[in-house]
Order: structure tokens, then sequence, then C-alpha cells
């Protein structure tokens, strides 16, 4: 398939940002640079630009250790259920939609959450999200008003897994895993594989 390169240092960030679920212990991030990834997610394209998006920036102990209990990781992870104390994330990124300006964001929610990530991949750092959360309890803990609802979690912390992409063919399945060596894989499809061509032009 004939096509000209993407951008170097973007394919380099996209390649760079996996789903990460295990993270070095004790590596901390700070408010300023929490602030820095959503400074950019501001900037992404709202529906009428209503820009109903709003976050909470979870960086200390307390709050972290709170909001951990509460999420779900890796559905297809059938013998690993979550990280040890010493692989848990450094920091959350507490997702919310503000129902007095807008009804329903998924498209710009995944906008601003691939972002944020590139943002933590651009700092060495990496993560996750977390669509599959105990809404109520961090709904509570949080005290948000009822107008606040939450979408998602970012988990971010610095990396201590590798993280590989297998291509695969279209009868592949597309299940990731870990392997022996506690290396993950994400099996994807071909570039070939995702391009329709209609058989027919009107």
């Amino acid at each position: 398939m004939n096509m000209s390169a993407p951008p170097k240092y973007l394919r380099q960030l996209v390649e760079k940002n996996r789903s990460y679920r295990k993270f070095r212990h004790g590596h901390e991030i700070s408010e300023g640079e929490l602030l820095q990834m959503i400074d950019l997610a501001r900037l992404t394209p709202s529906s009428k630009n209503r820009q109903p998006l709003k976050y909470i920036l979870v960086h200390d102990e307390v709050d972290t250790r709170a909001v951990f209990p509460h999420l779900r990781w890796a559905w297809y992870l059938k013998n690993w259920s979550r990280p040890t104390p010493e692989e848990r994330p450094s920091a959350y990124i507490v997702m919310l939609l503000d129902k007095q300006l807008n009804t329903g964001v998924d498209i710009e929610a995944g906008i601003a959450a691939q972002t944020i990530l590139l943002a933590a991949a651009e700092m060495d750092l990496g993560g996750c999200i977390i669509h599959t959360n105990n809404r109520y309890e961090l709904s509570r803990y949080f005290q948000l008003p009822e107008s606040l609802e939450i979408v998602l979690v970012i988990a971010l912390g610095k990396p201590a897994q590798e993280v590989v992409v297998d291509e695969i063919e279209n009868d592949q399945s597309i299940i990731y895993y870990l392997d022996a060596d506690q290396k993950h894989h994400v099996p994807k499809r071909k570039l070939k594989d995702v391009i329709w061509k209609p058989s027919t032009r009107q």
C-alpha cells in the first residue's frame, strides 16, 4: 500500500502511548504536570463549542488510595486482577461531564483522553483509560453535585511494564495477554485490513 510517511514525532508518541497498568513505585506526578495535560485537553474540539468536560486532579497519597479500589482493570486478563500496592498509579485524572452544558460527550471525551495520554507520553509517563469504575462511590468521595457526572478515569504513572503491538490477520484473536515474561501483547489489525475499498462507485 503506497503512502507517504506520517510525521515522525507524532508516530513515535502514538506508538509510545500504550495502555499501561503497572507503574514504578515512588514516582510522583505533580499538580503542575497534570495541569499541563489538561491545558492541552481543553483545546481539543467540542460539539457546538460547549466545552462540558471538567477534571479532578488526583495526586496526593490520600486521594490516590481512595480512588484505586473503585477501578476495574483489564477485563481480558483473567489471571491478573489489578496492580499490586507497589505497582499502583501515581496520579489520576477524573473526567467529568457538566450536564448543564451538554448531555452526550463520548466523542469529545475520547479526543480529550487521547490528548492527555499523548501529553503524558511526551513527559515519559504512561497511563490507562478506565471506563469501568464505581461512579457512585467516587462521586460520593469527591462530593460531586448532581450536575457533574463521571465519564472516565485516567490512571497515570511511570510505566513499569513492556507493552508490544503484534500485527495480526483478520481471523486471529484480538484479545490482549501477558506472556511468560509478563510482557503485555496487544494484537492490532494490519493497515490493509482497516481500509475499506468500495467495489463500485456511483
